[in-house]
């Protein structure tokens, strides 16, 4: 590899570093806002779960932010346990629950679809960490 290669690789790596710094924070702060540290004491813990979904709230790109009138908003955290036979099974959790969707605050709304999308970004890291530890086995 030669030097700017290199130099532009550290660079890149360095950029990464910070946006996932950053974003870590923003997910901290929303995790506090939003009253989840009430469900979930620890947060150094919320990248246990495998995943996390909205109730209420549509998050595909056809129904983004789109609220499901009668429905309640909740933000769902899921995670794999064994059950009593030893069997992995899916056990979904609220950890946010906030009324009824038609009479939600489009600010608090909109920070409930930061927190998840935030929380999702930096779970992609993690798994990305996880990967990137497997091939330096390799070698």
């Amino acid at each position: 590899m030669r030097a700017i290669e290199k130099i532009n690789f550290l660079l890149d790596r360095f950029e990464k570093i910070d946006v996932r710094a950053n974003n870590l924070k923003r997910v901290e702060q929303l995790f506090r806002d939003l009253k989840l540290h009430e469900k979930h004491g620890d947060f150094t813990t919320l990248f246990d779960y495998s995943a996390m979904n909205l109730a209420a709230i549509g998050l595909k790109h056809e129904n983004f932010g789109v609220l499901q009138n009668g429905k309640y908003v909740q933000i769902i955290a899921i995670r794999q346990v064994n059950n009593d036979s030893g069997k992995k099974v899916t056990k979904n959790s609220s950890l946010g629950y906030y009324g009824k969707a038609e009479k939600l605050d489009e600010e608090l709304k909109n920070k409930i679809i930061e927190f998840v999308l935030r929380w999702r970004y930096e779970k992609t890291f993690h798994q990305s960490d996880y990967y990137a530890r497997l091939l330096q086995e390799l070698n």
